[in-house]
């Protein structure tokens, strides 16, 4: 793992600022009583304060894996750091600035500041996910030493981007704000988190997640923190590896985080399919949960295949005795080739 100091500042310093912010967030939810849509008025800034901490930290570590011998990519990736820290500091701020207005951020038309304070947090997030989209292209011509690390950064980078993108489903006009708009009735609102309920319906505890229908916040959640969740893999294989034979061979430690990248990525097809019919998540109906149990078969065979597969002509990796390209520790995680 590459030292903190190394890594990109900008995103560093606005994820603390946001740690910052979710405090504050956890105040207003503790003293101010508001509730909007069915959910303490708190509630948004604290979840995307928290989210982007986690977003931003996976993000600048990542930007630090460009090596020094490469300066041009890696004073771009700065710039891309820098712009979503940035853009996401902006939409911050419009959140939290809503919120104090007593209204809601986002799908928001009742008033022409409303519209505008919408429509400016919506090319925020188009700059931020172009920046992010910057840095996952420069990271796939990173050269890491251990290729378990590469694998997690390019595949979780692709899972990121589509998660996000995957939140300008929530800006289209439902069935029934199109049925209206085409009836010559003014919308006040124009998009939607739940599919097949009104927005502010029962939800999960904290997520405010419907349990009554679809919500595309699952899948647009789930995707982008796949940007920590499969370096935190590698970073897990890597501690195990010392006490686990098998896991000091470079080859299995790249199939499991391919296997896990697969699995991910078919989790997140599910949980996309699964809120566009409009079906909640604590609700799954059989042909979900056959779906359900075909990724989770596929995701164990993929695990046996990774740890006891081998191509023709190799050997085991013995106890004490892994060849020595891969070999890997925790700290070996991140470092550039010379």
């Amino acid at each position: 793992m590459s030292s903190w100091r190394t890594w990109h500042r900008p995103l560093v310093v606005f994820a603390l600022v946001m740690a910052l912010w979710a405090v504050g967030s956890a105040v207003g939810l503790a003293v101010d009583d508001r509730v909007l849509t069915g959910a303490p008025i708190w509630a948004k800034p604290f979840k995307f304060s928290i989210s982007f901490v986690a977003y931003c930290l996976a993000l600048a570590w990542m930007i630090s894996l460009l090596g020094e011998d490469r300066p041009r990519l890696r004073r771009t990736a700065w710039w891309a750091g820098t712009t979503v820290a940035v853009a996401s500091a902006v939409e911050m701020v419009l959140i939290t600035l809503q919120v104090l207005r007593g209204v809601r951020s986002h799908f928001n038309s009742a008033t022409p500041f409303d519209t505008q304070v919408y429509s400016l947090m919506g090319n925020t997030v188009v700059v931020l996910w172009l920046g992010t989209l910057v840095v996952a292209a420069l990271l796939w011509r990173a050269r890491t030493a251990d290729r378990a690390t590469a694998w997690s950064i390019r595949i979780s980078t692709v899972l990121a981007l589509t998660g996000a993108g995957l939140g300008f489903l929530m800006s289209l006009p439902t069935p029934e704000q199109q049925r209206r708009e085409a009836a010559g009735v003014r919308l006040l609102e124009s998009g939607a988190h739940s599919v097949g309920v009104p927005d502010g319906g029962p939800g999960m505890f904290l997520t405010g997640w419907s349990t009554t229908g679809g919500d595309l916040r699952i899948p647009h959640f789930f995707g982008m923190h796949a940007l920590q969740l499969l370096p935190l893999l590698v970073l897990a294989l890597a501690a195990l590896a010392p006490h686990h034979a098998r896991l000091r061979d470079e080859r299995v430690r790249v199939r499991l985080v391919l296997t896990a990248g697969a699995v991910y990525a078919g989790v997140l097809a599910l949980l996309t399919w699964q809120a566009l019919r409009g079906q909640s998540l604590v609700r799954p109906d059989g042909a979900t949960l056959g779906a359900d149990a075909a990724v989770l078969a596929g995701g164990v065979l993929g695990v046996l295949v990774a740890l006891f597969g081998r191509r023709r002509g190799t050997a085991p990796v013995e106890e004490g005795h892994g060849h020595a390209g891969g070999e890997v520790v925790a700290g070996d995680l991140g470092a550039h080739r010379q």
